[in-house]
C-alpha cells in the first residue's frame, strides 16, 4: 500500500531529542485523533508522494500537513495562514496562488503542495540541512537566517538543536519525526494505519462552462461535501470557468461527470454569476438591486456586518434565466471585494454664530462643506445668520451620543444613530 511507499522514500535523517518521545507519546495515546487525521489524508497523500518522487525530496515530506493542518485543506490559523500546507497571504502571492473573491489557491490540493514543495526546495537549497529547511518553512527563512548568524558569532553549533527557537518552531520538527516514526512502526506504537491503495484517488476534469458546486458534484454522483474536500480553494456556490478551468474528481466519477455533463439539457449549468459594482453601496442597496435579501449577500460574499461595499467590487448574484454568457476571464481571476466600514452618524442641530458661513461650520465640525450644503438644502459659499439652526451629520466616534468635535457634544437637539453612506438631504425649514 501507499504506506510502504512512503517508508522506503525516508531519507532524511533522523532527529534525536527528547521532545520526540514527547510528541510520540502525545500521539500514540490520542488513537481516535490519528485515526481522523489519517483518514482524512487518504484523499490526497498519493499524489503528494507522486511529487516528491518526481523531485527526489524525501517522503518524510509527505507527512508535513500533519503537522501543519491535520491534513484539513479548510484549516485557517489565527494568524491567517490556510489550507493544509499553511500559506500566508504574502507568501501564497510569492508562490503564485490565487488569492480572490471567488477561491483561494492556498487550499487548492495541486496548487498548494506545487508550492509548498517549490518553498521546501528553496529552502533547503538555502540551508542545506532538511531540519533547517522546515524550521524556515515554520518561523521564516530570514528568522533561521539570523538565529544561524547569532550562533556563529557566539562560536556556538548551528544545527536545528543549537539555535534557539520560538516554542512553535522548536516543537515542529520533533511533531515530523513522531509522525514519522510512527508511520515507520505503526505497532510499536499501538497505532494501526488505513489502507492507502498505491493508486490516484483523484483525477483532473476539465470545465468548460459557468457551473454552480451542487449541480457539479450531482453530475458526478458525489456528495457535495466529498466535492467540496477536493476542491476547498472554491468558497462561492458557482464555478468560474475562466478563472478554474480544472476540478478535481474521484479517479471512478470523473467519466460519471463528463458524461452528465454533456448530457444535461435541464437549464443552465450556472444560477449565478458576478456583478461589479459601478459605485460604493451599502449591502442593502446592492442586495436591493439584484433583487436579494441582504442577508444572502451577505452570507454568499462573505461580507460582515456594518461594511460599505466600494466600487469595482465583484459580487457573486443570481443570474438571469435568459443570459448565456459565462463570467470573463478578466474578472474570474482579478475579481476582489473591497470594504470599508460604515460611518455611523447622528443627525444634530447647531446654532450658527456671528459670521458662520457653510465653509466655517464645515471646518469647525471637521466635515466637508458640500455635505454641510447638502443638509441645509444651501449652496457651498452660502452664510448663516447667527442664531440660525444648522443640520449636521456627525461622526459617533464612542459612545451613544453623537461627538460634535473630541470633547464636546453637540449643541442643539440629536436624533438616533445612522448607519451607512451619505445621510440623505434634509430640507431647511
Amino acid at each position: 500500500d501507499l504506506w510502504d511507499r512512503i517508508r522506503r522514500g525516508f531519507a532524511m535523517p533522523d532527529l534525536q531529542h527528547e521532545l520526540v518521545q514527547d510528541r510520540e507519546q502525545w500521539y500514540a495515546t490520542r488513537p481516535e485523533y490519528m485515526q481522523r487525521m489519517t483518514e482524512r489524508s487518504r484523499k490526497y497523500l498519493f499524489h503528494i508522494v507522486e511529487e516528491l518522487e518526481r523531485r527526489g525530496m524525501p517522503t518524510e515530506l509527505a507527512l508535513l500537513p500533519y503537522i501543519e493542518s491535520a491534513f484539513n485543506p479548510q484549516a485557517v490559523s489565527t494568524a491567517k495562514a490556510a489550507g493544509m500546507w499553511q500559506f500566508m497571504p504574502a507568501t501564497g502571492n510569492y508562490f503564485d496562488l490565487k488569492q480572490n473573491a471567488f477561491r483561494d489557491d492556498r487550499r487548492d490540493v495541486l496548487a498548494s503542495t506545487r508550492a509548498a514543495l517549490d518553498y521546501l526546495q528553496k529552502l533547503y537549497g538555502m540551508f542545506g540541512d532538511w531540519h533547517l529547511a522546515l524550521a524556515a518553512y515554520n518561523w521564516g527563512e530570514g528568522s533561521v537566517g539570523r538565529a544561524i548568524a547569532r550562533n556563529q558569532k557566539a562560536g556556538l553549533g548551528t544545527s536545528y538543536t543549537d539555535l534557539t527557537l520560538p516554542g512553535e518552531t522548536r516543537m515542529y520538527v520533533p511533531k515530523l519525526q513522531a509522525v514519522k516514526n510512527i508511520v515507520a512502526h505503526p505497532d510499536a506504537y499501538g497505532t494501526e494505519l488505513p489502507l492507502i491503495e498505491n493508486h490516484p484517488y483523484f483525477q483532473t476534469v476539465d470545465i468548460s462552462h459557468d457551473i454552480d458546486v451542487a449541480l457539479a458534484a450531482r453530475l458526478a454522483g458525489v456528495r457535495e461535501e466529498d466535492f467540496k474536500a477536493l476542491n476547498p480553494s472554491l468558497h462561492r456556490p458557482v464555478i468560474l470557468a475562466a478563472g478554474t478551468p480544472q476540478i478535481l474528481l474521484p479517479w471512478d466519477n470523473a467519466k460519471v461527470f463528463e458524461r452528465n455533463f454533456e448530457a444535461y439539457n435541464q437549464g443552465q449549468y450556472a444560477s449565478w454569476t458576478v456583478w461589479t459594482l459601478p459605485s460604493t453601496m451599502s449591502t442593502a442597496e446592492a442586495a436591493r438591486r439584484v433583487a436579494m435579501a441582504e442577508s444572502d449577500l451577505r452570507t454568499i460574499n462573505g461580507i460582515p456586518p456594518r461594511m460599505l461595499i466600494k466600487a469595482g467590487s465583484a459580487l457573486i448574484v443570481p443570474r438571469s434565466t435568459t443570459s448565456r454568457s459565462d463570467v470573463a476571464e478578466s474578472v474570474a481571476d482579478n475579481g476582489q471585494i473591497s470594504l470599508t466600514p460604515e460611518q455611523v452618524t447622528r443627525r444634530t442641530t447647531v446654532r450658527a454664530r456671528k459670521n458662520d458661513s457653510v465653509a466655517s461650520i464645515a471646518r469647525r465640525y471637521r466635515l466637508s462643506a458640500a455635505s454641510v450644503a447638502d443638509w441645509n438644502d444651501v449652496k457651498t459659499s452660502a452664510a448663516f445668520k447667527a442664531g440660525q439652526q444648522v443640520v449636521l451629520f456627525v461622526p459617533v466616534r464612542t459612545g451613544p451620543s453623537a461627538q460634535a468635535r473630541p470633547g464636546k457634544r453637540a449643541a442643539g437637539k440629536s436624533s438616533p444613530v445612522r448607519r451607512g453612506g451619505k445621510p440623505s438631504k434634509v430640507k431647511r425649514r
